[in-house]
């Protein structure tokens, strides 16, 4: 088996949101869309995520192990990549592809394996106050999508589809290979049919009979409350079409922009407050408003400079729900005065006087 915390780069205690962070960022560095992305990477840190982040499947996972015993391969099998003979010889067998295509193809009596399209992604821009209370946006996206025409079937209108030549209905053509192990037969999928096992008798004249074309589609994205910057939402099956097979998935990475006021810290926001230096002393009230709306702060007299004042559950929404939130914390800044008065003097001396 793969070393799923070994692909995310994080170890076997890892949170769910350290999980989630380790696929964020590794999933948006190996996009294929992107410059330099990995394809295969990109897929490998995806199965990761997929088992880590249900706790069921990790468990499980947890229980089965992360490697095979001594002298195991990687997949958990017999590792037969180098293997050249008893007497050294070259000998011109693809192990790997034997005894991948036996144990998954064998008489062909295993399950066929479902075809998937490209996973995608797409970057968006969201302000800091939609991002905290959530929102949802309308993307156009240019991929490869289901035929509007035919919904996909392929064939044009009133036309039916018929069994495959090729592989007289059965979506797989058997081939039988020899090998000093025995002869094995293993199937693969028709390339006439994709796999479906029929064609269509008169081909759609929009895609031409494959039942997908490229196109630019609208897609709407919910954005959760409390989504923080660089988050990445998936969408399930809202990636890029593929013939007789399901779509991919659809990743969106969210970027919120700053705020001028509010910062977030976990599921709080903070912010400063500057107040004067005689409210600071003998305390006052003043008029804040947040991201809910305005309220009134009372500021308690003899305040130290830097004082953290706490406003319960105006932060953010924990767990993307509105109904637990953080607190906005409030951070006191005294301004100090640069010119004093005559009788401004007079007083801050009769203050020093006193020891204060």
């Amino acid at each position: 088996m793969k070393d799923y915390y070994a692909v995310l780069g994080i170890e076997r205690t890892a949170t769910k949101d350290e999980i989630r962070k380790a696929f964020t960022r590794l999933a948006h560095k190996h996009h294929p869309d992107k410059k330099g992305g990995n394809e295969s990477k990109f897929k490998e840190v995806n199965e990761a995520y997929q088992v880590l982040s249900d706790d069921a499947k990790r468990q499980q996972y947890d229980h089965v192990g992360t490697t095979g015993g001594a002298g195991m391969g990687g997949n958990g099998g017999w590792d037969f990549s180098n293997f050249s003979g008893a007497d050294g010889a070259g000998m011109n067998f693809d192990f790997g592809e034997i005894f991948s295509d036996f144990f998954n193809n064998a008489g062909g009596r295993a399950g066929q394996r479902i075809r998937r399209g490209r996973d995608i992604s797409v970057d968006i821009q969201i302000p800091f106050t939609e991002a905290i209370f959530g929102t949802e946006r309308n993307v156009l996206i240019t991929k490869v999508g289901t035929c509007d025409t035919c919904q996909g079937s392929g064939a044009s209108e009133n036309s039916t589809r018929k069994t495959c030549a090729t592989c007289n209905g059965k979506g797989q053509i058997q081939e039988t290979r020899r090998s000093f192990l025995g002869n094995f037969t293993t199937a693969r999928e028709c390339e006439t049919c994709n796999g479906s096992g029929k064609v269509p008798e008169k081909p759609c004249a929009t895609c031409h009979g494959r039942g997908v074309l490229r196109k630019t589609e609208e897609v709407k994205i919910t954005i959760p409350a409390g989504t923080d910057n660089g988050e990445m939402i998936r969408l399930s099956q809202r990636g890029e079409a593929i013939p007789s097979g399901v779509a991919g998935d659809l990743y969106v990475r969210v970027h919120v922009e700053p705020h001028q006021t509010f910062k977030r810290d976990g599921h709080n926001l903070t912010m400063n407050l500057e107040i004067k230096l005689s409210d600071a002393l003998l305390g006052a009230e003043y008029a804040i408003k947040t991201l809910d709306g305005q309220i009134t702060l009372k500021i308690p007299e003899g305040i130290n400079y830097g004082e953290i004042l706490r406003v319960k559950q105006q932060g953010v929404p924990q767990g993307h729900a509105t109904s637990k939130r953080g607190d906005l914390l409030i951070r006191i800044i005294t301004k100090t005065p640069t010119k004093l008065s005559k009788k401004a003097r007079i007083l801050v001396e009769e203050l020093k006087g006193e020891g204060v």
